[in-house]
């Protein structure tokens, strides 16, 4: 599996248009083959700071995924809703093995 993990900042009077923006590409998202799991997470705490974590079957999947219209469409939508450009980290799973995606 490739694990990419996206944080969020996004400006107080943007959250939930973010947050329907982005359920909308993750309801989209989940439908892709490459596509193990795809979580959108809300901080408690501060409500303006979002995780994406997108679950991969591949590397090359998370590139594919960049190329759907539904990504597209959600990358231009909430560009301006960001307070700062959005931070990604790539990881490999540990655990559990990768049959446990599924």
């Amino acid at each position: 599996m490739f694990i990419v993990q996206v944080s969020v900042h996004v400006k107080e009077n943007a959250i939930e248009s973010f947050r329907i923006a982005s359920l909308e590409n993750a309801r989209m998202s989940v439908q892709e083959p490459g596509i193990a799991r795809f979580d959108v997470l809300q901080n408690r705490e501060d409500p303006s700071r979002f995780l994406l974590i997108e679950v991969y079957r591949k590397e090359s999947d998370a590139a594919d995924h960049k190329q759907t219209e539904h990504y597209k469409k959600w990358r231009d939508t909430v560009e301006s809703m960001m307070a700062e450009p959005r931070q990604s980290t790539k990881y490999s799973n540990s655990f559990p093995d990768d049959s446990g995606w599924g």
